[in-house]
C-alpha cells in the first residue's frame, strides 16, 4: 500500500482491496471516536487498545511508512527516467484488480452497472484536471493531507494524484526524500483529520449499500486508467523554482512502433497483473 500511495495515479486501496483487507481496514480506523478519545483522555490505556485493532493497524502503519520512506527516491527515479517503464507495472496492478474486485459484487443490477459508469466517468474527468499552482502555508498543508488520505483509502483514486492536482506532491515528495519533518507534521495531521471522518461514511456505505458502492469504486478504478496509460504526449510543461521541467497537460498516445522498450512495457504489464493474481490467490488461501 506505500509502495502504490507514492505513484501519482494508483491508490493503496486498490491494494487493500486486493488483499481482502479493505473492510476490515475500515471498521479498524473507524474505531478512532469519541469514546476512544474519552478513554485516552482519561489515561484508561488498556481499554483504549482493547477499543481499537491496534495490532492491524500498527503492522499496516509501519509498513506503510517502510515503504514510503525507502521507495520514494526509488520511484521518484523511475518517475523521471524511466516513466514507460513504472506506469506499464501499474497498468498491469490496475487491470487485475478491476477484474478481481468485479467477481466480489454479490448480485449485479442496473442500479450497480450505472454507478459503475458514474464512477469511471468521474475518475475520468478528475484525473484530467490540470495541476494548479498553491501555497505552502501550514494550513494548506493540512487540508492537502486530509483531501489526499480520502482518496488514498478509495479503490481507484490516488491521493498521490490529489497532491499532484493541488500543485504539492512534488513539494512533499522532497519533504519525504529531504527528511523535513516540519512539513510532514502538518500533512500527518490532515491525513489524521480526513481519515478519522472520512472513514465512517465509508463504513455506512459498505454496510446499507455494498454492491452499489462496490461497483462504484471498480468505476473509479476503470476511469484511472487514463493516468496509468505508459505512453503520453506531453502538450504542456512548466519549470520549477529547481529547473525541472514538469508535464502539466499530457495526452494518451499509442506507441509509434513496436521497439525493445515496447515489448519490455506490455512483458511489465503482464508482470504487474500476475502480481495481483498471486496476491488475490495467496490472500484467499489465508483468509
Amino acid at each position: 500500500m506505500g509502495a502504490s500511495d507514492v505513484v501519482p495515479g494508483v491508490s493503496g486501496g486498490t491494494i487493500a482491496f486486493i488483499l481482502g483487507i479493505y473492510e476490515e481496514l475500515i471498521t479498524a480506523i473507524k474505531a478512532f471516536d469519541l469514546y476512544s478519545v474519552k478513554l485516552l483522555l482519561s489515561f484508561r490505556f488498556k481499554a483504549f487498545f482493547n477499543h481499537i485493532s491496534w495490532q492491524f493497524l500498527l503492522s499496516i502503519a509501519i509498513g506503510i511508512i517502510l515503504a514510503i520512506f525507502s521507495l520514494s527516491k526509488v520511484i521518484s527515479w523511475l518517475l523521471q527516467y524511466r516513466p514507460v517503464l513504472i506506469w506499464s507495472f501499474f497498468l498491469g496492478l490496475i487491470l487485475a484488480s478491476v477484474v478481481i474486485v468485479f467477481l466480489r459484487v454479490k448480485k449485479w443490477s442496473s442500479h450497480s452497472i450505472l454507478y459503475l459508469l458514474m464512477g469511471s466517468i468521474g475518475a475520468y474527468l478528475l484525473v484530467g484536471l490540470v495541476p494548479v499552482s498553491t501555497p505552502n502555508t501550514p494550513f494548506f498543508l493540512f487540508l492537502c493531507g486530509a483531501f489526499a488520505i480520502c482518496a488514498m483509502i478509495l479503490p481507484g483514486i490516488s491521493g498521490s494524484f490529489i497532491l499532484v492536482i493541488l500543485g504539492k506532491y512534488q513539494f512533499i515528495l522532497e519533504a519525504v526524500n529531504q527528511r523535513n519533518f516540519t512539513v510532514l507534521l502538518f500533512v500527518a495531521a490532515g491525513t489524521f483529520v480526513g481519515i478519522a471522518s472520512f472513514s465512517r461514511l465509508l463504513k455506512w456505505l459498505l454496510t446499507k449499500y455494498h454492491d452499489l458502492t462496490i461497483a462504484l469504486l471498480i468505476g473509479f478504478m476503470i476511469g484511472s486508467l487514463r493516468k496509468v496509460w505508459p505512453w503520453k504526449e506531453t502538450v504542456k510543461s512548466i519549470q520549477d523554482a529547481q529547473g525541472k521541467i514538469i508535464p502539466v497537460i499530457q495526452t494518451n498516445i499509442l506507441p509509434e512502433q513496436l521497439n525493445g522498450e515496447v515489448i519490455l512495457a506490455i512483458f511489465i504489464v503482464f508482470l504487474g497483473l500476475g502480481s495481483i493474481l498471486i496476491m488475490d490467490r495467496f490472500s484467499n488461501q489465508h483468509s
